[in-house]
């Protein structure tokens, strides 16, 4: 099926298009079938192109007018919609903002300014006509005119442009192999700076599946191109961080698998984006579950396991959120979070984080059989000595604490410690009301463990 390249993001351009190419293909077939076709018939012919053709360039010019429109200064920016401005407003503070946006914020009964966090005295929005003719000289400079329908926003922010140029983008992922790296890298960037983009993507449920296409078609020869990769994966994260789209990203059928999959191949950058988008997908309790389900922590753990810098916190954060459930921290367990987490802070890497797990997954009963068996005790009892942390000292005593109730042959261990450094009494004496609380439950089952020896 022949496509219409540039005109199919606009239904009138397309029918437009189309009418035009029907009269050209009769035109034609009328100079190449009749000897005696009559000039007019060329002329006709012509006409017809030039009209193709300036559907063609005004197409282009729209699409060079959207990329300028992104490109522009800051300060002609909305701190709301991050898009330029089309009637700027002074509010009370003398913040100024595009009045669609900030009147949608005043309707609301927001009467805090966005940028200050200042109670605005009064909601008089004051025309900021400097900052207006300086956008109207940036504008004309580049043949944008205010009317322009790339300009023309409804309430939540979102142009009929915008709209035409996000399903263009969409359909170019189903096309060639450079119409998708174009594409890919366009919606990447437009999804970054412009809410408005993420907002798009809830509007069809095929919008994902369309985005996710050259991933899911396995249609590449040599495998998946690793930038291609790289744009859609750094997509669905920036996606998923507008919620109204977590519930919608996690659900569609082939994300977790291909996140999962992408933690385990491609760019550093993209298997760290993957991790980070499974973190900001599992702030929804349902999507923790369905993460944990589909087996998404195993992967996690070797990534963590692998220690690249740059993939690390990203990494640790999605284990963290998704271990706040019962079935995940079993999962986490089972997968072999305790000896990778044990080994990265006895190597005093991102030993905050990496604690903060290590506390959270201490009430599964096998984790901590496994931290006794993995020197953890020692491993812990180092970090209080050492850190001048109070944070990573409570959790590694509520970690001893929970170890020092359920596996009675490490009481001689912690009892050493204490005799020779006296790092749980100091923690007893000084630490935060929750590590104080903690310190003092070991101390007292220490001591009643010397006084029944003695006893007996």
């Amino acid at each position: 099926m022949a496509k219409t390249g540039v005109f199919e993001s606009d239904p009138t351009a397309v029918a437009k298009a189309a009418e035009l190419k029907k009269e050209l293909q009769r035109l034609v077939k009328a100079i190449v079938d009749d000897e005696d076709f009559i000039t007019q018939t060329i002329d006709q012919a012509r006409d017809t192109l030039s009209a193709l053709k300036e559907l063609k360039l005004k197409k282009r010019s729209l699409s060079l007018k959207l990329k300028d429109v992104l490109s522009c200064p800051e300060e002609f920016r909305c701190p709301l919609s991050k898009e330029l401005m089309r009637d700027p407003v002074i509010v009370s503070t003398g913040e100024t903002y595009d009045k669609a946006f900030i009147e949608k914020g005043l309707k609301a009964g927001n009467r805090i300014c966005p940028r200050t966090q200042q109670v605005l005295t009064h909601t008089v929005l004051t025309p900021n006509h400097l900052v207006r003719e300086m956008i109207s000289q940036w504008c004309r400079n580049r043949g944008i005119e205010l009317s322009d329908p790339v300009l023309h926003v409804n309430e939540d922010g979102i142009t009929e442009s915008d709209r035409d140029h996000f399903l263009s983008l969409l359909r170019k992922m189903s096309s060639t192999f450079p119409e998708q790296k174009e594409a890919a890298k366009e919606l990447r960037m437009l999804t970054k700076r412009m809410p408005s983009f993420r907002a798009l993507f809830n509007e069809s449920i095929h919008a994902i599946p369309q985005l996710l296409s050259p991933l899911s078609e396995g249609k590449f020869e040599d495998g998946i191109d690793p930038e291609l990769q790289e744009d859609i994966i750094t997509t669905l994260l920036n996606l998923s961080i507008h919620d109204n789209n977590k519930k919608l990203v996690a659900e569609t059928l082939m994300v977790i698998p291909l996140l999962m999959e992408a933690l385990q191949s491609g760019t550093i950058q993209t298997r760290s984006n993957a991790a980070a988008a499974l973190f900001t997908l599992s702030a929804l309790d349902s999507n923790k579950a369905l993460i944990g389900k589909s087996g998404a922590l195993k992967p996690l753990i070797a990534l963590l396991d692998e220690g690249h810098p740059l993939a690390m916190k990203d990494v640790a954060s999605a284990i963290f959120n998704l271990c706040i459930t019962h079935e995940n921290k079993a999962r986490a367990v089972r997968d072999g979070a305790v000896r990778t987490i044990l080994k990265k802070i006895a190597n005093s890497v991102h030993v905050d984080e990496l604690l903060a797990i290590l506390a959270m997954i201490s009430s599964h009963p096998k984790a901590v059989e496994e931290m006794g068996e993995l020197g953890g005790v020692s491993c812990l009892l180092r970090v209080i000595r050492e850190t001048n942390c109070s944070r990573n000292k409570e959790n590694c005593i509520a970690v001893l604490h929970t170890i020092c109730l359920n596996d009675r042959t490490k009481w001689k261990e912690m009892r050493e410690e204490e005799n020779t450094y006296g790092t749980i009494s100091e923690l007893a004496n000084n630490g935060t009301s929750r590590a104080k609380r903690k310190a003092n439950g070991i101390l007292d089952r220490l001591n009643r463990s010397v006084n029944l020896t003695h006893t007996a």
